[in-house]
């Protein structure tokens, strides 16, 4: 049996990141064993939008450039963990290790 495209790992891999948690772009990479975050980046730009696209995010714990305001929302609705400043999660506490709930 083949290996699934990378850009089906990714995809699989992002739905099944639990509300209330997030992954880093690298994260996903790694979970993967291949590819990088720029690459993870591009596999979700091409996704038909069905996606939890606001559960992958810059290292630091920022939102995607331009879509700051929706992903912000969307993760205070899950109750992802959130810095003191309000506008990145909280990696150390909202990160997800892929290990299923």
């Amino acid at each position: 049996m083949d290996p699934l495209p990378y850009d089906e790992q990714v995809v699989r891999v992002v739905h099944d990141i639990p509300a209330g948690s997030v992954m880093s772009y690298g994260d996903v990479a790694e979970y993967l064993g291949a590819g990088g975050p720029r690459q993870v980046g591009q596999v979700m730009s091409r996704s038909d939008g069905e996606l939890p696209w606001w559960r992958v995010l810059h290292a630091d714990g920022s939102p995607p450039p331009g879509m700051e305001a929706e992903c912000l929302e969307r993760l205070r609705a899950e109750h992802v963990p959130m810095r003191p400043d309000g506008t990145r999660a909280d990696m150390r506490l909202a990160r997800w290790d892929g290990v299923p709930r």
